[in-house]
């Protein structure tokens, strides 16, 4: 039985029988000592059996439990599964005092977190190496346009102002825009089809310290997502890629909470062709009123538009442009942002 169904929702207190049917799930050492690395990491199966030096059906047995008591969480990517305790409801709430009852200065658990950095270091060598592999086309992209600095000051000013507890982050890549925004949220999930950027964007939140924030991989077009779910929505650097942005800027508008905002960051029109063969851009650039167009007709109300321009008008490089669309909604306690404005940054 599944109890974060039998008890009414996730954010729903235990009722007494099942109470009783947690503490069981908890009350057996391999489950505990899954619980307090789940709770430090995502890790799969066969980190698990690497940490902990039992076999793999044992190991599986003990996650089916802590699953069916909503402890923890499953995620499907490709062939693997990652599993992580639970960041919500009850559940998460059970872990939390699990976590803080037990001393982290235990021998037992002192040498499982000493082996979960064995793991992380090899995840964190794995994905270095496919850095290395690409870094010469993403030094010279990133040649062609402005600072990162002043594009990662410009996407936290489009969402400074209002709440953000919630962030989404889709076409997630190193996870970058999460680590940037650990600090303001009380939880972030990146979305990402790559593999091989998850771990990269794994190996980056680890070293980070960063626990509330996670990556699974999922498609933009058709998120496993509740409608309503995010303050915050943000496609960085990602349209350029797609045959379909505005079937993208429709599906994160939908998990979008009322007051929420999407924020878009990609270039402006550019003529930069060898971006289509050396990175397979299907767009070379987008103009503001495709973007505000394609946000208006998912509902938002496009409340903020931003160009970065090169700091020198050389005609090989390019402008990144930031809109911020608005879910019109009413909330209460989130202020509303001004009318659609144009900011031309030299």
């Amino acid at each position: 039985m599944s109890l974060g169904k039998s008890f009414g929702g996730p954010a729903a207190a235990y009722g007494f029988d099942d109470a009783v049917a947690v503490l069981r799930a908890v009350g057996e050492p391999t489950r505990l000592r899954l619980l307090a690395l789940l709770a430090q990491a995502e890790l799969t199966v066969t980190d698990l059996v690497d940490i902990l030096g039992q076999s793999q059906p044992r190991i599986s047995r003990h996650l089916k439990l802590l699953l069916e008591a909503s402890l923890v969480e499953r995620v499907k990517e490709g062939s693997w599964a990652f599993f992580r305790a639970s960041g919500e409801g009850a559940g998460a709430r059970t872990v939390e005092a699990l976590a803080a009852l037990v001393d982290p200065s235990d021998a037992i658990l002192a040498s499982d977190r000493e082996r979960l950095a064995e793991v992380r270091a090899k995840r964190s060598a794995e994905a270095q190496a496919f850095f290395r592999r690409h870094a010469a086309d993403w030094d010279r992209l990133r040649a062609l346009h402005v600072p990162e600095e002043r594009v990662e000051k410009a996407v936290r000013d489009a969402l400074s102002g209002a709440p953000l507890r919630s962030l989404l982050d889709l076409g997630t890549g190193t996870g970058r825009m999460l680590e940037l925004f650990a600090p303001d949220i009380d939880r972030g999930l990146g979305i990402d089809a790559s593999p091989e950027m998850l771990t990269l964007a794994r190996a980056a939140l680890d070293r980070a310290g960063i626990r509330h924030c996670s990556v699974r991989t999922g498609d933009i077009y058709s998120l496993a997502l509740p409608r309503d779910a995010y303050d915050g929505v943000i496609i960085h650097q990602v349209l350029h890629f797609l045959d379909d942005g505005a079937r993208a800027i429709r599906e994160a508008a939908r998990v979008l909470r009322p007051g929420g905002r999407l924020v878009v960051v990609d270039f402006a029109p550019h003529e930069q062709e060898f971006l289509r063969e050396a990175q397979a851009h299907r767009r070379l650039g987008f103009a503001r009123d495709v973007i505000e167009g394609w946000m208006a007709a998912a509902g938002l109300t496009p409340a903020r538009f931003v160009n970065l321009a090169p700091d020198k008008p050389e005609g090989d490089k390019l402008t990144v442009s930031i809109w911020v669309g608005r879910d019109p909604r009413i909330v209460t306690d989130a202020p509303a942002l001004p009318a659609a404005a144009a900011i031309e940054v030299a």
